[in-house]
């Protein structure tokens, strides 16, 4: 009997030391995950999924998890994109999105004068992640290096410069401006130089079906008023004829804009190579928006082969 009551003791003792040890884990579970800390982070693990996940090892039962309460692999990140984003792989999709690094200068830079404009979150709630313009340029940068095309995103805070800076929103292209200068010093060499923007229209100018899959659709923007106005004027054209001819209708074309300051440059009166695009408007998803971005990045890769030969 005594023996009985030992072992139940024993049983009991294991228990309490079980629950002690489970909550510990997910008390450390909880406050050390960084996975939605921010949209950057988020994105940059999504994009490395051989590499980045490795700033997590240590913390192995995040991996199990997820992977048997949620049904994600935290190892196969493109299984985040269809758990999360409702990601289906396609022809014309990301087939893999792993990339080696070389240590070659960029050639390619991304910036966004308003990184905080948004994607429709409706469905991203429970995640707490804020698709936006700049979770869209690190899609890009990670599928142009897929491509071996080096590229950087601005990683900068417009808004903080803003506010360390006392100003106001509509002085953005100061900010942006700030960065471009630090970026052009650095790297002189760059090829081409893109503002990526969200533009406010509604979902029904916003989004074209091709083939059955739905993308956000484009707008090249052009400053007149600057004395790079016809080279970038050319490039926008060029691009948007290269865009339109593999993925008809995905363009809303070349708009030129006038007038007195911003209006008239929107920074590029820094240099020939820069283009804004608008991508898509607030009611498209985040799904929607990485099509775009392959179509893009095809874009892109067929405009330096050209520029190249």
């Amino acid at each position: 009997m005594k023996k009985f009551k030992t072992k139940k003791k024993h049983k009991k003792l294991y228990l309490y030391i079980f629950i002690i040890v489970s909550l510990f884990f997910i008390f450390n579970f909880i406050s050390n995950i960084k996975l939605t800390h921010s949209n950057e982070e988020f994105i940059r693990y999504m994009l490395n999924d051989s590499n980045y996940y490795k700033k997590y090892e240590h913390k192995n039962y995040l991996k199990y998890i997820t992977k048997y309460l949620l049904n994600i692999d935290m190892e196969k990140p493109k299984k985040i994109l269809e758990s999360v984003f409702n990601y289906k792989e396609s022809n014309n999709k990301i087939e893999s999105l792993n990339y080696v690094m070389n240590e070659k200068d960029p050639i390619i830079y991304i910036y966004n004068t308003h990184d905080t404009e948004e994607y429709n979150s409706n469905y991203l709630y429970d995640y707490d992640i804020t698709p936006n313009v700049k979770m869209a340029s690190f899609l890009l940068e990670g599928l142009l290096k897929k491509e071996g095309i080096n590229t950087i995103v601005e990683e900068n805070s417009m808004k903080e410069y803003l506010n360390n800076n006392n100003l106001a929103y509509s002085e953005s292209y100061q900010a942006s401006r700030y960065y471009l200068e630090e970026k052009l010093k650095k790297y002189p060499n760059l090829k081409l130089i893109i503002d990526l923007h969200r533009d406010s229209i509604p979902k029904d100018r916003s989004t074209i079906s091709i083939n059955g899959i739905n993308y956000a659709k484009t707008l090249f923007v052009v400053g007149e008023n600057n004395e790079h106005f016809k080279d970038n004027y050319n490039l926008s054209n060029t691009l948007n004829d290269i865009i339109k001819n593999k993925y008809p209708n995905i363009s809303r074309g070349v708009l030129t804009k006038t007038g007195t300051g911003i209006r008239g440059r929107f920074n590029q009166d820094l240099s020939s190579n820069i283009v804004l695009i608008e991508c898509g408007g607030s009611d498209n998803t985040i799904d929607e928006v990485m099509n775009t971005m392959v179509a893009l990045k095809d874009m892109i890769k067929s405009y330096l082969g050209d520029s190249n030969g």
